[in-house]
C-alpha cells in the first residue's frame, strides 16, 4: 500500500518503520499546521495528530476518496458528524482509542469482569487509573473512557468523572502524566477487605503502531465505518 501519515511525531515515525517492514511505502508525511496535499497517489491515510486537527484531516480524506485510520483521541464529540460525511461520500473510516492488540483483549476481559462484579456492587466500588507521557494532550485517555462503558452499564452508573478525590456520584478516573510512559491502564474494584485489579501496561509504542498498520491493511479496498473489533473479529 501507499500510505499517507498525518502527524510525523514519535508515533508517526514508529508507524513508518513497521509499514516499511510489512512491505508498504510512506508517500506523504503531513505535519501539524501544514497545508493539505494531493492524495490521489495514496491508498490509505493514518492520522495521529492533535484533537484540534483530527476532524479536518479525516474529513479531507473522506472528501478525497482516501480510506483513513484515526488514532487521535479527544475529538470524538464530532464522531457522528464524521460518520455522516463518510456515508455521504461512500468512504472508509476506522477510529480506535488504542491500536494495541493486547488492549483490545484487555477490553474484552474488562467487559467480562464488569458483568461478574455487578452482582457484588454493594461490596465493591470500581475506579480506573490511566498513566501516560507528559505530552499527551487529553485526559482522561480515550482508552480509559472506552473502559468505562461496560462498568457504567453493569453498575448502573450515569457518568464517569475525573479525579477520584472529589468523591462524586459516578465512576472515578485518575489520570497521571509521567515522563517516558507509553501507557498504563488499571481497572480496580475495591471493598473494605480487598482489591480486585486488572492491568495493561504498554512497554513501548511498537504495539500501537503495529495495530494501526494492521488496521490500515484491513480497510484497504473496503467501504464503510469500522472499529478494531472488525479488524480482530471480536
Amino acid at each position: 500500500m501507499k500510505i499517507a501519515l498525518f502527524g510525523y511525531g514519535r508515533m508517526g515515525k514508529e508507524i513508518e518503520k513497521i509499514a516499511i517492514k510489512r512491505g508498504h511505502t510512506v508517500v506523504l508525511k503531513i505535519t501539524y499546521g501544514e497545508e493539505k496535499k494531493d492524495l490521489s497517489n495514496v491508498d490509505v491515510a493514518l492520522d495521529f495528530t492533535y484533537p484540534s486537527a483530527a476532524f479536518d484531516n479525516v474529513k479531507y480524506c473522506l472528501e478525497n476518496n482516501t480510506p483513513i485510520v484515526s488514532g487521535t483521541t479527544g475529538w470524538l464529540d464530532e464522531y457522528e458528524d464524521i460518520s455522516e460525511i463518510c456515508k455521504l461520500h461512500n468512504g472508509t473510516f476506522l477510529h480506535a482509542s488504542n491500536f494495541s492488540l493486547g488492549v483490545h483483549l484487555f477490553f474484552e476481559l474488562n467487559k467480562q469482569l464488569a458483568k461478574l462484579m455487578a452482582d457484588y456492587s454493594q461490596m465493591y466500588e470500581p475506579n480506573i487509573t490511566e498513566i501516560h507521557h507528559v505530552k499527551k494532550m487529553d485526559a482522561p485517555s480515550g482508552t480509559a473512557i472506552s473502559l468505562t462503558e461496560p462498568i457504567l452499564e453493569n453498575f448502573k452508573l450515569d457518568r464517569w468523572y475525573l479525579d477520584i478525590l472529589r468523591k462524586e456520584e459516578g465512576l472515578p478516573i485518575i489520570a497521571k502524566r509521567i515522563e517516558n510512559t507509553p501507557g498504563t491502564h488499571i481497572v480496580e474494584y475495591e471493598s473494605d477487605v480487598d482489591i480486585i485489579e486488572i492491568k495493561h501496561t504498554a512497554k513501548n509504542r511498537k504495539g500501537f503502531a503495529l495495530g494501526a498498520v494492521i488496521a490500515a491493511e484491513f480497510i484497504h479496498n473496503k467501504k464503510g465505518i469500522f472499529t478494531m473489533k472488525d479488524v480482530l473479529s471480536l
